[in-house]
């Protein structure tokens, strides 16, 4: 009778405890949203990275001016340490803007096409050849020789069908990244790729290509063309009496590798600093527009993240550090470099948030870790549910922080609403208007509420 006695109490004392922890942490998150929303800081940092600074690709005059802000704004912030990591980055221009139409006997058509990053210029007086439509990078390999003096054109849209819309993304990048090296394995003189983009618009969408191990004979200028373009040369190609050939121009080049920098800040641990959890983005961005999506508001939320611990006066148990990573875009510099300094100084992250799938609404997140975090983690997805927060999946993270997983730490991404995100990734159109303030707070809040949780409670 006394054992029955004891255990409800025990029990009856493990409730009143887990209630209790439920109410404080419910009153704690909800600090983090009013403050974000009614006091953040976010849109205005983001508003000046964006308008004052603009396109900040690695190794750019932008990147630099960039890497100064930032060590500036969280030297501001009065946190226990600000520093930056030199990071060696590949040193890319664009050059003048890119010309490109089509050729038939009816006349030229002009259309929109954009460099890849990575990719040589064409000839002085540019490319004029005839267009083989693909699919596939094994209907060129299937093709062979067939490709060779021709433009190898593809044309794989992203599925539509795909309702995770980076799943989408991912079932068509591979023709942008390898396209160029096995068309000029085959003796295509250009490559041009049909733009990452589930909307018809004039917007070609950028990124970065490889040429592999190719030889200097091999490696053939390459482009994307906006989806209204893909769709309007494919109709000439199919027409049999129109015959047509592809124009196009550009000036990029390659120079010597550059030199940029991490932007590295933390709150130290109050209980475990040697226990680290770190959040960021990439400050880095293409040159067509401003990088606000990509990733301009994953850098400004992760800063909030700091800004709102020191606000609300929270005293972190455990080290938390917000990194600004170098070099994302066109070769992941700056996250390989600081994995390797995380290596060699023997730290111990247990936990990296990475936000860098755009400004839209916070829908969740997604995790990468063991079943016993997964678990510990999946408790704490009552206390979001009132701010529609209800994605709690598996498979997350970010390019960035994919270098410093190990076995028993979490690393996880913030999912914000897609459906329009591929409408700007890599394009012009990718500039401060098309962020809405409320949203991007709505994020950072999000993300430093999971921040307090696992500072909080650790992993396990």
């Amino acid at each position: 009778m006394k054992l029955v006695l004891k255990l409800s109490i025990f029990f009856l004392s493990a409730l009143v405890a887990a209630q209790s922890d439920y109410k404080q942490d419910s009153t704690q998150l909800r600090s983090f949203y009013t403050a974000s929303l009614t006091n953040g800081n976010s849109y205005d940092w983001l508003n000046y990275l964006s308008n004052k600074i603009g396109g900040r690709l690695a190794g750019s005059e932008g990147d630099k001016k960039a890497v100064a802000w930032g060590k500036a704004e969280l030297e501001k912030l009065d946190v226990d340490k600000v520093w930056l990591q030199a990071v060696t980055v590949p040193h890319w221009v664009r050059g003048e803007k890119e010309e490109a139409y089509i050729e038939t006997q009816h006349g030229k058509f002009k259309v929109d096409i954009c460099a890849l990053g990575g990719s040589i210029a064409t000839p002085k007086d540019g490319v004029s050849a005839e267009v083989i439509e693909v699919q596939s990078i094994k209907e060129v390999e299937a093709l062979g020789e067939k490709v060779k003096g021709k433009i190898v054109f593809y044309n794989r849209p992203m599925p539509a069908e795909k309702i995770e819309t980076f799943r989408a993304y991912g079932a068509s990048v591979g023709q942008r990244y390898n396209g160029a090296r096995v068309a000029g394995k085959y003796g295509a003189v250009g490559a041009i790729v049909r733009s990452m983009n589930l909307k018809i618009d004039r917007f070609p969408h950028t990124g970065v290509m490889s040429y592999g191990e190719n030889t200097e004979n091999e490696k053939i200028p390459t482009a994307a063309i906006s989806t209204y373009d893909a769709e309007l040369l494919s109709r000439f190609l199919k027409e049999d009496n129109i015959q047509s050939k592809f124009y196009f121009k550009q000036t990029c080049q390659n120079l010597p590798d550059a030199q940029s920098s991490n932007v590295i800040a933390e709150i130290k641990g109050s209980e475990f600093p040697d226990e680290i959890i770190i959040v960021g983005g990439h400050l880095d961005a293409w040159d067509l527009g401003d990088g606000s999506h990509d990733d301009g508001a994953g850098i400004v939320q992760s800063m909030e993240v700091l800004r709102l611990f020191k606000t609300l006066k929270i005293k972190p148990k455990r080290t938390i550090r917000v990194v600004l990573f170098a070099n994302e875009e066109n070769g992941l510099g700056g996250g390989k470099a600081y994995a390797a300094q995380v290596e060699k100084d023997n730290e111990k992250h247990i936990v990296a948030l990475e936000s860098d799938s755009g400004g839209f609404s916070p829908r969740g997140f997604g995790f990468t870790c063991n079943d016993e975090n997964y678990e510990h983690i999946q408790q704490w997805k009552p206390l979001f549910e009132p701010y529609n927060i209800h994605i709690f999946a598996r498979g997350g993270g970010g390019a960035d922080i994919g270098p410093l997983k190990k076995d028993n730490n979490v690393l996880l991404g913030l999912r914000p609403d897609s459906q329009r995100y591929f409408d700007f990734h890599h394009t012009a159109a990718d500039t401060f208007d098309a962020i809405n303030k409320r949203e991007l707070e709505l994020g950072a809040a999000t993300m430093a509420s999971m921040i307090y949780l696992f500072d909080k409670y650790g992993i396990k």
